[in-house]
């Protein structure tokens, strides 16, 4: 799942309007793999409230910090991942498009055209 935000659009909000769309949705006890930018108070309690976990590694001045899966938080690079395969697509990290709708579309068709290089790849 993923919402199209302005570019000044800061994440951690964005992120949070994401995961409201998810309450009820019979995702808990699902891991939420966080970037630091998510590492918030609001952010974490929200995924708590949720009945998600998260997974995200607290900042160095934190004065509190938590523990978290690090062997999960790892997994995150995969995400990171599939964000560098997209952008092979010029469409999409320039932004060509104007309409929203049209964008969604091309990202869609994006990630099928990696799901089928990944499965026929030997």
């Amino acid at each position: 799942m993923f919402s199209l935000s302005p570019g000044q659009a800061g994440d951690a909000p964005e992120g949070r309007k994401l995961l409201k769309t998810l309450e009820n949705k019979g995702f808990s006890d699902t891991h939420v793999i966080m970037d630091k930018a998510y590492e918030g108070d609001e952010t974490r309690q929200l995924v708590l409230d949720l009945g998600m976990i998260p997974v995200v590694p607290p900042k160095a001045n934190r004065v509190s910090p938590w523990e978290y899966d690090v062997e999960m938080y790892k997994k995150r690079n995969e995400v990171e991942r599939l964000f560098r395969r997209l952008k092979r697509f010029r469409r999409i990290f320039s932004r060509f498009d104007k309409l929203d709708s049209v964008f969604r579309f091309f990202i869609h068709f994006a990630l099928i055209v990696d799901y089928l290089i990944s499965v026929n790849r030997p």
